[in-house]
């Protein structure tokens, strides 16, 4: 398949029905939901964007956010190895959620992806 992983997928929408279907998990998980602010509105907007942009979308996040700097936003919460795989398995429920819309080199990066980040985010 030509182009950008966010073009394949049909662009922002895709992003932004994977990342509502993740906080919806989060919103449901005891471990997660302390992690993040009572109103996830931003929240999501921000992964939303952030994924868009990393998938080969438009620069939003980085132009209204900086450069993501994953590791620095990350160091005031301390994530455990239960933190990363529950965040893992929030994301997973998500990504089962938009699997129709996947084909399995799609699935397989954006897994590869996740589970990476989430392992290199671990700080604790």
């Amino acid at each position: 398949m030509d182009g950008t992983l966010f073009e394949q997928v049909g662009g922002v929408s895709f992003f932004i029905e994977l990342v509502d279907a993740f906080y919806d998990a989060v919103e449901h998980d005891e471990v997660l939901r302390a992690l993040y602010p009572d109103d996830l509105s931003e929240s999501r907007r921000h992964l939303a964007l952030f994924l868009a942009q990393y998938w080969g979308g438009p620069n939003t996040y980085e132009r209204e956010r900086g450069h993501p700097r994953l590791r620095m936003r990350h160091a005031r919460f301390a994530i455990t190895t239960t933190v990363r795989d529950a965040w893992l398995a929030a994301m997973s429920v998500a990504l089962e959620s938009v699997r129709d819309q996947l084909d399995d080199a799609q699935l397989e990066a954006l897994s590869t992806y996740f589970v990476t980040t989430a392992t290199q985010l671990r700080n604790v």
